[in-house]
């Protein structure tokens, strides 16, 4: 059975940062499930308006961290601003990292990160306009292609992507080594 990665999103996500990671992680041969408080499908932010629908496999209320390998929190401005607000992303958040499971978190993705109480003492990267939300939430913020602390990968907006997602697919490579150990 192929390594299960988490994606949670909701309506104004990063096209990009969703897809592209997505399609790396499918071409590596994990298995990926898009999961949002919204039934259906959600839409994307590409550029300067709405992007093409993405469908939810599973709603929010669905899932268990214990079921998943990795997650992977996509930014956008709106996304992770909307998804910091509900308690059960926040608390599959903290489940993940409680797992010491790979969280991969991009742009304003890393906004979930402090939400959930996990970056104080760890180093991460974002978007230049939450680091000061970051290092207030107890992180040292660095600005680099991507940061990797422990089980959590950070990067700073869609350029990064190829980097970011390479990170996602050793720390999860390594879990698998680990597991078979």
């Amino acid at each position: 059975m192929p390594q299960r990665v988490m994606i949670v999103a909701t309506n104004g996500f990063e096209q990009s940062e969703l897809e592209k990671p997505k399609a790396s992680l499918e071409q590596a041969g994990f298995e990926t499930v898009v999961v949002s408080p919204e039934d259906g499908e959600i839409k994307g932010w590409d550029n300067k308006d709405w992007g093409a629908p993405v469908k939810v496999d599973l709603n929010v209320s669905e899932v268990s961290a214990a079921d998943y390998d990795a997650l992977l929190l996509p930014g956008g401005q709106m996304n992770p601003d909307i998804l910091r607000m509900d308690d059960r992303v926040v608390q599959l958040v903290k489940d993940f990292d409680d797992a010491r499971k790979p969280i991969a978190a991009i742009c304003h993705g890393p906004w979930l990160l402090a939400e959930a109480g996990i970056v104080k003492g760890r180093t991460v990267t974002s978007w230049p306009s939450i680091r000061t939300d970051l290092r207030n939430a107890g992180a040292t913020v660095v600005d680099t292609e991507v940061s990797s602390d422990g089980n959590l990968i950070t990067s700073r907006n869609p350029d990064d992507i190829p980097a970011f997602s390479q990170a996602l697919i050793a720390a999860l490579n390594e879990a698998k080594v680990t597991e078979a150990a």
